[in-house]
């Protein structure tokens, strides 16, 4: 190890930004810094364009990831007055399915002088809704042909996931289909851009693989006679627009190259962890290295992952993957696709500058918000109806209803979201034994938290890291470095270094709210009507 304590670099891409975080290998923060997107979620017109997009549109610009991770590391480095040469690895976490077509060398078809006005060969966010005909098309096809592996995602094929994506720009734009050497998630992409090396070898992670295309360790992807009855020019669609090597987080995607180590003012040949989903890397960001731990990633949107010791096939789950989330276990992913941005939708719907007034006055309002249920499909409903087209609801609604009954309402609903995961979950076989909660909402709202507790009837770990994803990237970047540079021999021992939160000293001690017990049998109420308005909702 070098005489000089080392330091881990994560890079944690959200919907809006980026996050860099430098930690020492006990989790010390060092620097963290976050760089905005310059164009941010393109959801109206396309750069240059004057032309509107669809509704259901929602992509970004792939030199944004480039410029903003170089602004956000510099940063994080200037925060931290130290020696870049510290610095032994990076980690990357990434929305996921976020993703685009590039050419052989990596450089995407929307940078292209021929297709950068062409709407499809940018990339798409993970909140991209366009493809729900091609998404209904496959599901319809996979259980005509009862495709075995259709179980293992909870029966349904999600709308936000790649493949619905590629066959949404093959019908719609099949010059960009034609174009496209490479379809990859941004993740990949960006690992790829930080590695270098050809098409046939860029480092594609197991993580988003198994999440979000249908590839298991066993079988590999689907056949190409499942996507040939989806449309014959896509039979072929992994073998030729595919390629690249399977990596899970932790492994080695390779070294730093010189021309982006220079870009992000970092040493050159450092180790580059493959990538993984932005909210999977909150589980080792959270401490949590065990099975039987739901841990919660609260923010935008929410996922919460849970590490298992045996394979479980739960309908509703969408995602059961052996070392999907960390090795030696099967990780299994649940989510809500609205949380964070619904409150935020509700924020600026009643003119509010910030939360702090709604967060007051929701907090004096009794559980049940004077009568308002909400249900919180803002954004579709992810577990467990994996349908992005349902939307939400507000109910019992009187002139005397002000914001904050609104608000409160949304945050009741987002928890009773959550206990319907967890029941789903048990009933399959699977012991939720423990809640931690990670993300920005938990240390920002902690109304939420206190709610979510309440209505789960649980304890919940708010863990102290307030960069928990980025946390996580850091580790697993780490664990790419090797044991002899980092003395780490797993990632348990990694985890356990660098993430604790088990009170064993002040500085990692997380804060742990309690349920009140008072609230309990008034929202054992309100959940039984929050499932009877789901059921008619989604009708």
């Amino acid at each position: 190890m070098p005489s000089a304590a080392p330091l881990a670099l994560g890079l944690d891409f959200g919907t809006e930004s980026v996050r860099a975080l430098l930690v020492d290998l006990k989790g010390a923060q060092r620097g963290s810094a976050v760089a905005r997107f310059r164009h941010g979620q393109i959801i109206e017109k396309l750069p240059g364009s004057g032309e509107r997009l669809p509704a259901d549109f929602a992509l970004q610009h792939p030199q944004d990831w480039i410029d903003a991770a170089a602004r956000a590391v510099r940063a994080a480095r200037r925060q931290a007055k130290l020696d870049a040469r510290r610095i032994i690895s990076i980690g990357v976490d990434f929305t996921s399915c976020t993703m685009l077509p590039t050419q052989s060398d990596g450089r995407p078809l929307c940078q292209t002088k021929h297709f950068a006005r062409e709407k499809f060969a940018w990339p798409k966010l993970w909140k991209h809704h366009g493809a729900v005909r091609q998404t209904e098309r496959m599901n319809a096809a996979a259980r005509r042909r009862k495709e075995k592996w259709l179980d293992r995602y909870g029966g349904i094929i999600g709308l936000e996931w790649l493949f619905p994506k590629i066959l949404e720009t093959l019908e719609e734009a099949p010059s960009v289909y034609a174009a496209a050497d490479v379809w990859l998630e941004a993740g990949d992409w960006f690992v790829w851009q930080l590695v270098g090396g050809g098409a046939k070898s860029l480092p594609r992670s197991t993580c988003q693989a198994g999440y979000k295309a249908l590839w298991n360790a066993n079988d590999g992807y689907p056949s190409p006679a499942f996507f040939k009855a989806l449309d014959d020019r896509m039979t072929h669609v992994v073998r030729d627009k595919m390629p690249g090597r399977l990596l899970a987080p932790g492994e080695t995607a390779g070294e730093l190259l010189p021309s982006m180590a220079k870009r992000l003012g970092l040493p050159s040949g450092i180790a580059v962890s493959a990538a993984t989903i932005d909210a999977h890397a909150g589980v080792p960001g959270a401490g949590v290295a065990e099975a039987g731990t739901l841990v919660m990633v609260l923010g935008t949107s929410s996922c919460h992952m849970l590490n298992a010791d045996c394979d479980a096939i739960i309908p509703g789950v969408a995602g059961v993957v052996e070392g999907g989330i960390l090795p030696g276990m099967f990780g299994i992913e649940t989510g809500q696709a609205a949380v964070g941005d619904g409150f935020d939708w509700l924020r600026r719907l009643s003119g509010q500058r910030d939360f702090k007034r709604l967060d007051r006055l929701a907090a004096e309002l009794p559980p049940g918000a004077d009568g308002v249920l909400c249900l919180d499909w803002l954004n579709g409903c992810r577990t467990p109806l994996m349908d992005g087209s349902l939307r939400g609801a507000l109910t019992g609604l009187s002139l005397a209803h002000r914001a904050e009954h609104l608000y409160r309402a949304m945050i009741e609903a987002s928890a009773f979201g959550v206990r319907w995961i967890v029941e789903l979950l048990e009933a399959g076989g699977v012991p939720v034994k423990r809640l931690v909660a990670t993300g920005g909402l938990p240390h920002h709202n902690p109304l939420l938290v206190q709610i979510y507790a309440d209505v789960l009837g649980k304890q919940i770990l708010v863990h102290p890291s307030q960069q928990g994803p980025a946390l996580g990237a850091a580790i697993l970047g780490v664990l790419a470095a090797g044991h002899r540079t980092t003395g780490f021999r797993s990632a348990a021992a990694a985890i356990r270094a660098m993430a604790r939160a088990d009170g064993s000293t002040r500085r990692r001690t997380g804060r742990v709210v309690k349920p009140r017990r008072a609230n309990r049998k008034t929202y054992d109420k309100l959940y039984d009507a929050y499932r009877i308005l789901a059921e008619q909702q989604s009708r």
